[in-house]
């Protein structure tokens, strides 16, 4: 019987490491591409961080203050954790058992907060109290003003939020019915059975949000610096641009990523328990629990939650907006900033989606250990800190290609690289469900790869590709950190504009381009749950 090229040889090259000699050049060139690409920052990174003399280096590393930003950043990761956890295992059990109404409005309420950007999170927070605040000038009640720690903490839990709701709400969904009957068969109540049953299962889901929630407050620099609260992404950016000394930021910036590589290891440690049910049959759903009485505990939860995540942006926006407007002037550039912001973040998601796709072909279609290193280095730059990140492309830039520093094309490459992984999940996940089968079939009637892919594959790959670009156009128009440091001198964003005027103190100034970014997110998050709900 004959076999075709790709099922014949698919085996054999997951067991001979040899993928040079099976998969063809145009996959292996620009999969390899991308992966040499992804290891540049780690490497100019480390070859800054290696300038500093050992004196210097001791000095650097052993500084009291070094010690006092890795306390200040625990401490508002663990703060961000506590709270969020707070805010999403209520609103994921609420939504999933209970017998509360509007589940489904719920639900996107819930996930609407990722659509707002740290940094107006951050600045509503700020616009609430102080002598000339909101609530002040409304009122007349003075709010002290929102800033430090508790500033902090407060704005990126408020954001960040629907990550850990997602997974819970996930998994809350999942869960066998028996488990619980069974429990309440052996004389449990409703306290052991949430302690002894569901908490063991919800762990997984728990560690996986902690752990994205965890890895934003360690790379998230503009809610931090609008709240004067001083953590390691912060020094890195007033270290490299206020001192100048590359060095130092380097070393500051290799040691935000030993904290973020620790807390990816840690996650990995401990979750190792694989909690499945066992037995035969189908899993039985929960019936909804009556809430009662603990309604009137209930709605006033969803009320301050949706209040605080949504509600507050939507106010703070609309008082400078409508009763307190800048100047019309202001309005005029929202468009032309816009555009400036658009016009590099679709270059970025193309380039990411370019990226994504022969690595995603490459994984898929020709699985090997070394194509397993290739789909894990595209995961770098989206686990590395922006700021990170931004820095070590600067020294590469500076060292290898000095026409590319703060040029248009450093800046979408980076965001390209920042943004990979957020491409190649929907690229390959569409990719999965289709036949090799329907390629077989092409090359058996003499069409070449170039027709095959264009005929057959592209088609099927249309919408996860669209996804991917949607996904890391979004990011990119809300990006910060890395446009601070890369984007060309008077290359103004959407993100740049609210961040200076904001920390300026130019409240109303700012209100015009944090309501476009909050306003385009929004559609794009409600777009994507609208996908969510026609599958």
């Amino acid at each position: 019987m004959n076999q075709t090229p790709l099922a014949s040889t698919a085996p054999r090259r997951f067991r001979a490491f040899s993928m040079g000699r099976h998969v063809p050049l145009h996959i292996l060139l620009p999969s390899l591409l991308a992966a040499g690409i992804m290891l540049v920052p780690l490497f100019y990174l480390a070859l800054r961080a290696a300038e500093a003399d050992m004196a210097t280096l001791s000095h650097l590393v052993f500084r009291p203050r070094n010690l006092t930003l890795l306390i200040n950043t625990l401490t508002l990761a663990l703060g961000v954790v506590i709270l969020t956890t707070f805010m999403a295992l209520p609103l994921a059990w609420l939504v999933v058992r209970s017998d509360i109404r509007f589940k489904r409005a719920l639900t996107v309420l819930g996930v609407i907060p990722l659509a707002v950007p740290g940094y107006v999170m951050a600045y509503a927070l700020i616009g609430l109290g102080g002598n000339y605040g909101v609530l002040a000038q409304l009122t007349g009640w003075q709010l002290p003003r929102i800033e430090g720690y508790f500033g902090a903490t407060l704005a990126l839990s408020l954001y960040t939020f629907p990550y850990l709701f997602l997974n819970l709400r996930a998994t809350l969904a999942g869960l066998d019915g028996n488990l619980e009957e069974s429990a309440k068969s052996l004389g449990y109540g409703s306290r052991d059975v949430f302690l002894r049953v569901i908490l063991p299962h919800l762990a997984p889901s728990l560690m996986a949000g902690w752990l994205v929630i965890t890895l934003y407050v360690l790379g998230d620099f503009g809610a931090v610096a609008l709240m004067r609260y001083e953590a390691f992404s912060y020094a890195i950016y007033t270290q490299y641009s206020g001192a100048f000394d590359r060095i130092y930021a380097a070393w500051l910036s290799i040691m935000l990523l030993a904290l973020a590589a620790s807390f990816v290891m840690l996650d990995s440690l401990v979750v190792k328990r694989k909690l499945a049910r066992v037995g035969t049959g189908v899993a039985r759903p929960v019936k909804p629990v009556r809430l009662g009485r603990m309604r009137w505990v209930a709605y006033p939860y969803l009320l301050l939650i949706f209040g605080a995540s949504i509600g507050l942006p939507a106010l703070i926006l609309g008082y400078w907006l409508l009763l307190s407007p800048p100047e019309i002037s202001f309005f005029a550039r929202v468009p032309a900033t816009f555009l400036r912001s658009a016009g590099a973040a679709l270059p970025a998601a193309l380039l990411a989606a370019a990226f994504a796709l022969p690595i995603a072909y490459l994984t898929v279609r020709y699985p090997s250990r070394a194509a397993s290193l290739i789909e894990r280095s595209a995961y770098i730059g989206y686990a590395l800190p922006p700021l990170t990140l931004a820095l070590a492309m600067v020294f590469f830039s500076l060292r290898t290609a000095p026409f590319l520093y703060q040029t248009l094309t450093l800046l979408i490459v980076t965001w390209a690289m920042a943004s990979l992984a957020l491409a190649l999940g929907p690229i390959r996940n569409a990719l999965l469900q289709t036949r090799p089968s329907m390629e077989e079939a092409s090359h058996s009637l003499g069409h070449g790869p170039i027709a095959t892919f264009f005929r057959v594959i592209f088609p099927r790959l249309r919408r996860g590709i669209l996804a991917g670009v949607v996904l890391v156009f979004v990011l990119c128009m809300k990006e910060l950190p890395i446009t601070f440091l890369l984007a060309p001198t008077g290359y103004t964003t959407l993100a740049v504009t609210v961040f200076t005027r904001t920390s300026e103190g130019m409240l109303a100034e700012a209100a015009p381009f944090a309501a476009a970014i909050v306003v385009f997110s929004s559609l794009s998050v409600a777009m994507l749950l609208t996908k969510e709900g026609k599958r």
